[in-house]
């Protein structure tokens, strides 16, 4: 028996490979996960580690669609105690604003899962540096990641020292939007970071000076949501491509079957937010390669 292979790309404001898929007569396969992060500042994509830190990418999926990092923000920015500027890490997951745009908005906690298990040691392990994600968790208990992560902005390697202060999971990898990224190095109290207190004590906000009272619109959103992919033999002969479609955005699959490729638009659907398929009955459908556009 012969076997075909069929590729799979994801493409989000720019060119992003999530994963090479090798399918079989009637083997279907996955690719990889893309995250995006939605920001006023532009889109960060992030490819996930679903292969090597399996739990916690599940875990990190099963909030994004559960809906509790919407409205959420990015809450901490730590400054250089040296230089007095931020360099180190960009951290959300742990708050958002509730009922936001209306007079009765107020931060609120993430309602959090039980903690996970630290897979800093399963599979291939990875560095935090410059552009990964991790995960945020308690100082001193290793296994006590929830609903926090964090962004290196520089390489940050002595995190994964062997000791329970330490060991912070890198579980994904930024592919597109540093730009985004470098927005928040550099900054200093007055100068883009203030202190709200408490949590927020290291916030990072969109204005320049001191102010009294940090006001809503000041913040960092971030919004997070997943695309799934997937490439399937069906057994008629056709391959099915299936995504988890971006809500209110006009969803493209195209195809290509050479390199460098000349993309053709097999199919334009406005996505539901929900788990949508197209089928490729191509004769040559086993020798494309797929990709998903999402213009935003």
């Amino acid at each position: 028996m012969n076997t075909t292979f069929a590729r799979i790309w994801v493409l989000v404001t720019a060119a992003v490979f999530v994963g090479l898929i090798a399918t079989g007569a009637s083997l279907p396969a996955r690719a990889g996960t893309l995250a995006q992060f939605r920001t006023e500042l532009g889109v960060i994509d992030v490819e996930l580690f679903d292969q090597e830190k399996p739990v916690t990418v599940r875990n990190f999926i099963r909030y994004a669609q559960s809906g509790r990092y919407q409205n959420s923000i990015l809450h901490r920015c730590p400054a250089s105690p040296l230089t007095g500027l931020s360099d180190f890490v960009v951290q959300g997951g742990g708050v958002y604003v509730a009922n936001r745009g209306k007079t009765n908005a107020r931060p609120a906690l993430i309602e959090t899962f039980a903690d996970i298990t630290n897979e800093f040691s399963t599979g291939r392990r990875f560095s935090n540096v410059y552009g990964t994600i991790a995960m945020a968790k308690r100082s001193g208990d290793t296994n006590s990641a929830s609903s926090q992560w964090f962004f290196n902005l520089k390489d940050n390697s002595f995190l994964d020292a062997t000791n329970s202060n330490n060991l912070f999971v890198v579980f994904g990898r930024v592919v597109g939007g540093t730009n985004v990224l470098n927005q928040f190095v550099g900054r200093s109290f007055g100068n883009g970071l203030a202190n709200a207190g408490g949590l927020l004590s290291e916030l990072p906000v969109n204005f320049f000076g001191v102010r009294e009272t940090v006001r809503y619109s000041d913040l960092y959103y971030v919004d997070v949501s997943v695309l799934n992919v997937s490439v399937e033999s069906m057994g008629n002969g056709g391959t099915g491509i299936g995504w988890q479609s971006v809500s209110n955005r006009l969803n493209v699959i195209e195809f290509t079957q050479a390199f460098p490729p000349r993309w053709e638009v097999l199919s334009e659907i406005k996505g539901t937010g929900t788990p949508l398929q197209v089928i490729d009955t191509s004769p040559n459908a086993s020798e494309r390669f797929y990709r998903l556009r999402v213009d935003y």
